[in-house]
């Protein structure tokens, strides 16, 4: 059976108190308001800067048992680094504190800027670093540096499987080599909805789809229509089965390997005018979530 998340990404919002927050709020209790709002969040902050280990084990505490987080993968690998010389990063970004989320540890997002075009030999190096389990992540952070200023002490006994997804924004990645690639690394293309700015792909590279909504009409800011969101209630269901909608933006003729259902994590960053939470969970009710 299929796990169909929706969630957020990020709640760290100001415009969100009063409207989605109660104003007497907290902000310490923010994440654990949201995480029973929504099932899923994923955790943006990751992207701008290493995150303490403490943070970790706060956000696991403070969120339900069933709560899933997908962690977004730091912009010094994807827009500093531009994927090379990355093992060290990898290993500080790994060895941060992020295995301290555990079991409720989902896909680690990987999301690449407009300017970065698509290097087959470069993105499969990358591809071929990223840890499929934690016992492989775990071992990888064993190499981190002093430029890691909080590392952390402790890692889960319990193997994991790790997920991961790719972002891309350039349409040179419109290329049946990168969707071969992708198939062969077992990773998640992400179905981007940016109101046409960058590539709406949909092809299915993983046994799970990985969706990121900024916007249909106005990318970060425009809510999605009940018409928008019976469109996308319609298309995860075809990819929560193990089917495909009929009408998928698709790179490749090649049907994905056939499967009898796939997980579904889908994410509104719609933040701007705070039509996230309220768009989640809309699609949410609407797909029984």
């Amino acid at each position: 059976m299929s796990k169909v998340r929706i969630g957020i990404s990020g709640w760290r919002y100001a415009p969100w108190r009063g409207r989605f927050y109660p104003k007497a709020l907290v902000h310490k209790q923010e994440l654990s308001y949201a995480s029973r709002k929504v099932n899923t969040i994923e955790v943006n902050g990751s992207f701008y800067a290493l995150q303490r280990p403490e943070s970790y084990v706060r956000w696991y505490d403070d969120s339900p048992k069933s709560f899933v987080f997908s962690v977004k993968g730091p912009r010094f690998i994807t827009h500093v680094r531009r994927l090379r010389h990355i093992k060290q990063p990898l290993a500080n970004f790994f060895a941060s504190g992020v295995l301290n989320l555990k079991e409720k540890l989902g896909p680690l997002l990987w999301q690449f800027p407009p300017s970065f075009a698509f290097d087959a030999e470069t993105f499969d190096a990358f591809l071929a670093l990223l840890p499929k389990t934690t016992k492989q992540a775990i071992k990888l952070a064993q190499h981190s540096d002093s430029h890691l200023k909080h590392p952390s002490r402790t890692f889960p006994e319990r193997n994991h499987r790790i997920r991961h997804a790719v972002e891309i924004r350039h349409e040179s990645f419109i290329d049946d080599q990168f969707i071969t690639m992708l198939r062969k690394h077992h990773i998640a293309l992400v179905v981007a909805d940016t109101a046409g700015k960058w590539p709406l792909l949909e092809d299915v590279t993983a046994g799970f789809m990985y969706l990121r909504l900024h916007g249909d009409k106005k990318i970060y800011a425009s809510g999605y229509s009940d018409e928008a969101l019976a469109s996308w209630t319609r298309r995860i269901r075809a990819w929560a089965r193990g089917s495909q909608p009929r009408d998928a933006e698709r790179v490749s003729k090649k049907a994905p390997r056939p499967c009898a259902s796939r997980d579904i994590y889908c994410y509104f960053d719609n933040d701007v005018k705070v039509k996230a939470p309220r768009d989640a969970m809309s699609l949410s009710a609407r797909l029984g979530v």
